[in-house]
């Protein structure tokens, strides 16, 4: 017990002394543009013009993209591993998933580069050519239904950026659920089964309202880590510094990019603007992941399975 309280006082300590740094090296870049930092999207420190707004709204945009794609593909996953999987495969499956979390990013980001882009970019076309009058969806400057449309329009986007990083956040989602769902009390679902429901039916009315809590926590933990992804997204995206809703037009950026691409020619000046980028995406994250600590263990999900 004294080793475990041990362990977790010192992983706040190290994550309060993270804050604690970056807080303070935000300090002069705060006091020089104030309030202007956060609603400036240009970053032009040549003249003096440093904001995130842009890198920001790319950083979300990236985040939902991701979170579209592995939401329902780490929910199904889950589902099939703890409640149709055969008993001879479901542990190769757990480790097939396990080790998904394991690869590095960069491959992700070649795999993504690579392979996914160009398909990614057919797919961008056919959704804006069939639903480019939402806006999230339009492309400016092309037409969609002329005889040749221009590929390089469509790549390097938000839209692909977020495919790869789908990939990167699906274990982490998944593994949460998964451990949820096999954790449901077996007296409810052979209660279910004693009322004469199927197995579909066990699975809607006994082990999805179990795992909620699960299933909220799990997607949150992934989009917090979507939010800071970073090398798959600098292989992937065509930097752009404007507040750009536009997810499947060329041209984006996140924070923990923009600290990636500019860290290493920054000036003293410029790494405080960085630092005081990676303060503002630490308390975003931290919000996200905290609210998704504080949903599932207000969740009855794990409570009394072994019963």
């Amino acid at each position: 017990m004294n080793a475990s309280r041990a362990i977790g006082a010192s992983v706040l300590v190290i994550t309060g002394g993270v804050g604690v740094f970056l807080a303070w090296q935000a300090v002069p870049t705060l006091r020089h543009y104030g309030l202007s930092f956060l609603t400036e999207e240009r970053w032009q420190p040549e003249i003096d013009v440093i904001g995130i707004a842009g890198v920001l709204v790319g950083t979300v945009s990236i985040a939902l993209v991701a979170m579209t794609f592995a939401f329902p593909l780490a929910l199904l996953t889950a589902l099939y591993i703890s409640e149709y999987a055969p008993a001879r495969i479901k542990g190769l499956l757990v480790s097939a998933v396990d080790l998904m979390a394991a690869i590095p990013s960069i491959v992700y980001g070649l795999w993504g580069f690579f392979l996914v882009m160009p398909y990614a970019a057919e797919l961008a076309w056919w959704l804006q050519r069939n639903f480019g009058w939402v806006p999230f969806f339009e492309i400016r400057g092309t037409d969609p239904d002329s005889a040749v449309w221009d590929t390089s329009r469509y790549v390097s986007s938000a839209f692909c950026a977020g495919i790869a990083v789908a990939m990167m956040v699906l274990p982490m989602a998944c593994a949460v659920m998964r451990q949820v769902f096999s954790q449901t009390p077996p007296g409810e679902r052979e209660a279910a089964l004693a009322l004469g429901a199927t197995k579909w039916g066990v699975i809607r009315s006994v082990v999805l309202p179990f795992g909620r809590g699960g299933i909220i926590g799990g997607t949150m933990l992934g989009l917090g880590r979507a939010l800071g992804e970073t090398i798959a997204v600098v292989l992937i995206i065509s930097p752009a510094f404007e507040v750009k809703w536009n997810v499947l037009e060329i041209g984006a950026n996140s924070v923990s990019a923009l600290i990636a691409v500019q860290f290493g020619d920054a000036t003293p000046a410029q790494l405080s603007a960085l630092l005081a980028a990676g303060f503002v995406l630490f308390l975003i994250t931290l919000c996200v992941n905290t609210l998704a600590a504080i949903i599932v263990n207000r969740s009855r999900s794990g409570a009394d399975a072994d019963a």
